[in-house]
């Protein structure tokens, strides 16, 4: 349905091919008012046809943007769960607990000895 509408709005942007051809000149033993009416007018009807083409392409911009959000959101939902996220946090006994607690302190506890070394030998005085 998106590429039907798109396609309409793409053979609604382009207009006729022209060639490059001279503006037309008004016919001879018109006062100079009158040519500068024409002209005015010629210059009014091309400013409408570009406001109008401008329009057409921002209503296109905008039709583009809603189909990416569109898309977006479906793929969003499509996506599987992330199986780690969903599953709740195991219970563990208070043996357990403990366990991990000591083991976390003794990672603490050699991670600071090593940054220790390192800061004593970033320490040390220059020869």
């Amino acid at each position: 349905m998106t590429r039907i509408a798109l396609a309409l709005a793409v053979l609604a942007v382009a207009g006729p091919a022209r060639a490059q051809t001279p503006p037309r000149v008004p016919p001879a033993g018109l006062s100079t008012f009158d040519r500068h009416q024409i002209q005015s007018d010629q210059h009014r009807q091309r400013m409408d046809q570009l406001r109008n083409q401008s329009d057409q392409r921002q209503a296109l911009t905008h039709q583009l943007r809603l189909d990416g959000e569109l898309a977006r959101q479906r793929i969003e939902q499509s996506r599987q769960p992330d199986p780690y996220a969903s599953n709740p946090a195991a219970i563990r006994s208070p043996e357990e607990e403990r366990a991990a607690r000591e083991a976390a302190t003794e990672r603490r506890r050699r991670a600071a000895s090593d940054v220790g070394q390192i800061d004593s030998w970033l320490d040390r005085r220059p020869n």
